[in-house]
């Protein structure tokens, strides 16, 4: 067992050496490995910024109902109270018609307009809180519609309707991105095969010599199985430093954007969980890559 770790260690340095060796070779195929990797990386970490978006919003998520036209105060402040005792339901503030008016001629800019109205247009509010358990769930949704349906309400709205809607293209932006993922992990097999396969033609005479005095299939693959593991390896590392470097040039501007809007966001990196996913994802491509290439390629090298 110790003879045998000794082997792949030796291996294992012996492929570090040929990659310094011919070191133009190795960047070049590192960094197509890379760049192929960032792509759905950036994407990735892009989503999840945008969910973290989408979830600080939630939170405040809110359900107006518009009650009828000259519902009294003691009316509203009743249907209130029903609301209240829902297990769903955290809060409910009660918004009068004049407080009403008054907020959208300050919001609005059209206040002189509105002091030539002879009466007062805007119907009674109920705000609703949901509950914690139900902010940004289909909850949410349907305690929407279960409290339209009560007496004297004749609309309930739910104020974050368009954040939902964000996350339903986010989640398709997800599938997107595991396709893209996929695809672009086909080609880093495709880079990483034709490497070996160059390296392999280019030791051929080698190949066929170590074959005539005894040497197996499994000692020749050894080095060239390194090879491919440290290529798409060092792409991971490289496509991991090309997210963060992209992210850090962003987060300026980004935080600048969010101040505008009295947020403090700020963009976050992939993470310590996806980078190390990322590394050994890039490892796994740049093994199988180069272990479908030496098992296509040996086979067809016999010593004459």
């Amino acid at each position: 067992m110790k003879n045998h770790l000794l082997r792949h260690l030796q291996v294992l340095f012996y492929s570090l050496g040929e990659l310094a060796r011919a070191p133009l070779t190795a960047f070049m195929t590192i960094v197509v490995i890379g760049i192929t990797l960032a792509l759905p990386a950036a994407l990735y970490a892009l989503i999840g910024n945008l969910q973290r978006v989408g979830g600080g919003w939630d939170q405040g998520a809110q359900i107006s109902l518009f009650l009828k036209l000259g519902t009294s105060r003691a009316a509203a402040e009743t249907l209130a109270g029903q609301i209240r005792t829902m297990p769903d339901v955290a809060s409910v503030r009660y918004i009068s018609p004049a407080s009403a008016l008054k907020d959208f001629k300050r919001l609005s800019g059209f206040g002189n307009t509105l002091d030539l109205l002879d009466s007062n247009p805007l119907p009674p509010v109920l705000q609703v809180l949901p509950a914690g358990r139900t902010v940004g769930a289909r909850a949410a949704q349907k305690l929407a519609q279960t409290l339209g349906q009560m007496p004297g309400v004749t609309q309930a709205q739910f104020d974050l309707e368009w954040v939902q809607r964000l996350d339903a293209i986010l989640r398709l932006a997800q599938r997107g991105v595991l396709i893209l993922a996929l695809l672009l992990g086909v080609a880093v097999l495709l880079v990483v095969g034709n490497t070996i396969r160059l390296a392999i033609l280019n030791r051929r005479t080698e190949i066929e010599v170590i074959k005539l005095i005894g040497g197996t299939d499994a000692f020749i693959r050894r080095p060239f199985l390194y090879t491919g593991l440290f290529q798409g390896l060092f792409g991971g590392l490289l496509a991991w430093i090309l997210v963060a470097a992209s992210l850090t040039l962003l987060a300026g501007p980004v935080r600048d954007l969010a101040g505008l809007y009295g947020s403090g966001f700020e963009l976050a990196g992939l993470g310590l969980q996806a980078g190390t996913t990322l590394l050994l994802g890039g490892a796994a491509l740049g093994w199988a890559g180069s272990r479908l290439a030496v098992s296509r390629h040996l086979r067809a090298i016999e010593p004459g």
